[in-house]
């Protein structure tokens, strides 16, 4: 059976997602967390590191677990209860873990945002919404339906989205940015743009966005973010000759 060096997959991870280049929230602890015996035979993408897609992975047989979200948000101990479980699923199934979260946002190629956008038909993509001091989302230029808009983000995050309809009818100026930006509608507006679309956000942007002008789709958290690990486990693959799968354990939200 192929494999290949973890050490040479985490560096090159490393390099490509430019993990030392980009700053990000203080327990995101981005590339390698979990190492294995060291040798990967198959990989395993999943948009969390949990107890249940850790399982998942073990039992489709991969030894490296790419995910966006990972293990160290917050206190991570103490190593009890279901915790502990994890950590003997990891160790018994000789499971590394690898996560990106704002590099893998922010990839040109790799990155939820840019393969939203391109799942959206949007072209001739800017940068957009500073976070941590680099832009990781995007915008562009493209006049649509707002409710055609709606339809193909419902279609390529598999699910249908909820919409807040403070802006024009007809789209112009779309800013994206996956995952759960929607707290931030008033610094997306600012940007110029009329039509935002994130993951999720609370309750009080329903109004904010009317006052502000501003269309806002939310397509999901989770669903928004499931791009990114794919790409880049398929990428893995190619280059390292190994084979990989997706972990499906969707949150719904």
């Amino acid at each position: 059976m192929p494999s290949a060096a973890l050490s040479q997959i985490a560096s090159y991870c490393d390099k490509l997602l430019r993990i030392s280049e980009i700053e990000d929230y203080e327990g995101a602890a981005n590339g390698l967390q979990v190492e294995n015996g060291g040798r990967v035979s198959r990989i395993a993408a999943a948009v969390d590191a949990s107890l249940a897609t850790v399982r998942l992975a073990a039992k489709s047989n991969a030894d490296l677990l790419l995910v966006h979200h990972g293990l160290f948000w917050g206190p991570a101990h103490p190593w009890t209860g279901k915790r502990y479980q994890l950590v003997r699923t990891l160790l018994e199934g000789n499971l590394a873990v690898y996560s990106s979260h704002l590099p893998l946002d922010a990839h040109p190629e790799l990155g939820n945002n840019a393969l939203l956008c391109s799942a959206l038909g949007l072209k001739k993509l800017r940068p957009f919404f500073v976070s941590h001091g680099q832009p990781i989302g995007f915008r562009a230029l493209k006049a649509i339906a707002r409710e055609n808009l709606v339809a193909a983000v419902g279609r390529a995050t598999g699910g249908p989205p909820r919409l807040i309809p403070g802006g024009p009818e007809i789209c112009r100026r779309i800013g994206v940015v996956t995952g759960g930006a929607g707290g931030d509608v008033k610094r997306a507006a600012a940007e110029g743009i009329d039509t935002f679309i994130t993951g999720e956000g609370p309750h009080w942007t329903y109004a904010l966005a009317e006052e502000l002008g501003l269309n806002v789709i939310y397509g999901g958290h989770y669903a928004t973010e499931t791009f990114g690990v794919k790409a880049l486990a398929a990428h893995l693959s190619a280059r390292f000759k190994i084979p990989w799968v997706f972990i499906d354990h969707p949150t719904g939200l």
